[in-house]
């Protein structure tokens, strides 16, 4: 069967990622009823899914299948993912979907380095874009926040810190449904003195523009909710969300040894088991699954390795709202705008 072709067809490697077609297909099966009227490109080894069609004939119209050479290893350099993944693993062919127009979008699992290597190349930036980010949905405590990069870039010069805060608020209004959103700089303190040059040069530029910049947020106001958008670079936004799910496993651990830990606590577990189901789903990592890589000339979704079916139904589903709304568009719209103020501020320093 070839490529889909239809308003929208999200393409889905389905290798990648720590459990592959187990979790892949069964998640493009869950979409499917969630969203009737999308279409799936599946990339990967054909044989199996075939046979996992085979065993849902309500898939069979709106799936087809691509037999791909090879997948990428989780644990392989992206050097050695280009060379040897080029044009024949699941996971370009994939991306090179949404660049033909056969995709709307692409969703991977897969290894975060090579899928960021590939859709670089093969999708290449927006005018005006530096370098893409990943983008993730935050869960706090006023609802949730988007948070970028937490992993594409290492550091980041105060225009790319600009360049973020535009691609952050036009996918806050996009996921989150934002009409002005707040934009807010992590940093190690809220004082204008605080931080790298960077930093304080970026918010000089944001306080310049359009944007609904509110300043300076500290890594203690990402959960409370301090700002709807949180930017900061790829090293520093990676080490804050693996700190805040490992966080958050640590306390669901405790719960349970407390939930445990004699008659008493457990009798009170079943009363107030319902307050207890509702904190763990509000900590799932799972249910806030689905990073973009923002920046790019198309969309490419990037889900936890490790998710599990729901979280992959999501990230699915980030993909699907994000093509629909055409936020490629918009960023690049808005981004010309920054690019005026940017060139203003650059001018600026030449006299």
């Amino acid at each position: 069967m070839g490529d889909v072709l239809s308003n929208t067809t999200i393409a889905i490697d389905v290798m990648g990622g720590d459990f592959g077609p187990q979790v892949t297909l069964a998640a493009v099966q869950r979409a499917a009823v969630l969203h009737p009227d999308v279409k799936f490109a599946l990339y990967g080894e054909a044989d199996g899914i075939n046979a996992f069609l085979a065993k849902h004939s309500n898939l069979s119209d709106i799936c087809s299948v691509i037999d791909c050479e090879m997948s990428i290893a989780m644990d392989a350099k992206p050097s050695v993912a280009l060379r040897q993944g080029r044009k024949v693993s699941g996971m370009w062919r994939a991306i090179d979907a949404v660049k033909t127009g056969a995709a709307s979008a692409c969703v991977s699992a897969g290894n975060t380095g090579a899928l960021m290597a590939m859709s670089k190349i093969i999708l290449r930036t927006l005018p005006g874009i530096e370098r893409p980010a990943l983008a993730c949905i935050w869960p706090t405590v006023k609802g949730e926040s988007v948070v970028l990069d937490v992993g594409a870039t290492i550091g980041g010069s105060a225009s790319q810190y600009a360049q973020f805060a535009v691609m952050g608020a036009a996918y806050a209004k996009t996921v989150l449904g934002l009409l002005n959103p707040s934009i807010g700089l992590l940093n190690i303190g809220v004082e204008d003195v605080k931080g790298t040059d960077n930093v304080r040069e970026a918010a000089e530029l944001l306080t310049r523009s359009d944007l609904n910049f509110t300043g300076f947020v500290e890594g203690s106001g990402i959960g409370m909710g301090d700002a709807d958008v949180v930017v900061t670079d790829g090293f520093t936004g990676n080490v804050a969300l693996k700190t805040a799910e490992g966080t958050a496993r640590q306390i669901q651990h405790y719960l349970r040894q407390a939930m445990s830990s004699s008659w008493m606590s457990k009798l009170g577990y079943l009363f107030a088991r319902g307050a207890f189901g509702a904190l763990r789903d509000r900590m799932d990592p799972n249910a806030a699954n689905g990073g973009m890589f923002v920046g790019l000339n198309g969309v490419v979704v990037k889900s936890h390795g490790g998710a599990d079916v729901d979280g992959y139904t999501t990230a699915i589903s980030v993909a699907i709202e994000v093509a629909q709304a055409k936020m490629v568009d918009m960023i690049a719209q808005d981004i010309e705008k920054m690019q005026a103020l940017l060139d203003d501020a650059w001018a600026d320093t030449l006299d």
